[in-house]
């Protein structure tokens, strides 16, 4: 983001300082120069983008949503702006989708729950990615799920682990944009045959962002690959 050079994914966090905003932190990813963007700042740009994108579309299609704004040229091709593209995306589609009874504020509070638990390098160091729990809260928003409530969390849960799995299935190494994709189709599954959404079932088209992957794409391992 700042200097270009190949960053490091730690197993041990450093002491870092944000190069914009100076704010002390401990970090799992480093650059070999010493450079360091806070999340708050590595998102601010293109989270302004996204979030018009979201609250702006008059689609009921996830995946176009969501296709929209991850070709977005400022948008890293890895990075936590996914999981707020991918909730994003889903529960504008939802809303928009009169029947559903949603309204523009539930896509805010999407948000709000997604940024407590998408962080970057944290797929890596617990195993989860934050796409889990951003289509994970577009589904406990729906449905009015919380702590301690029976068939609502059960329902949330059972969302966010076939989330997970697809996610699984497609990690070695990890692409956010995939995992964006595949989200979407457990989550439009899950809204369509639970709920009766009605949303569009589609897989977007095949990627093009093969050559900016850092740590190389899959390739024909990935069902998004789109062949020269």
């Amino acid at each position: 983001m700042i200097c270009g050079n190949t960053l490091r994914y730690l197993d041990k966090p450093v002491a870092v300082s944000c190069h914009y905003c100076g704010r002390q932190d401990q970090g799992y990813i480093s650059c070999p120069d010493g450079h360091f963007v806070c999340e708050r700042c590595h998102n601010r740009d293109t989270m302004e983008v996204i979030e018009e994108i979201i609250n702006t579309t008059t689609s009921t299609d996830p995946q176009q949503i969501a296709w929209q704004a991850m070709t977005l040229p400022n948008l890293p091709m890895l990075g936590c702006q996914h999981a707020f593209i991918a909730g994003g995306a889903l529960m504008a589609a939802l809303v928009n989708r009169e029947s559903m009874g949603l309204e523009k504020e539930d896509i805010r509070e999407v948000f709000q729950r997604t940024a407590k638990q998408a962080h970057g390098g944290y797929c890596g160091l617990t195993g989860i990615c934050g796409i889990a729990p951003a289509i994970g809260a577009c589904a406990a928003v729906y449905n009015g799920s919380r702590c301690g409530y029976g068939e609502e969390q059960r329902a949330t849960m059972e969302l966010v682990s076939g989330v997970v799995r697809a996610i699984t299935n497609l990690t070695g190494p990890s692409c956010c944009k995939a995992y964006v994709r595949a989200a979407l189709e457990v989550a439009v599954a899950f809204f369509n045959a639970r709920y009766g959404s009605g949303l569009p079932v589609s897989s977007g088209t095949l990627c093009t962002h093969a050559a900016l992957h850092p740590h190389g794409c899959r390739e024909s391992r990935c069902p998004y690959f789109k062949a020269n």
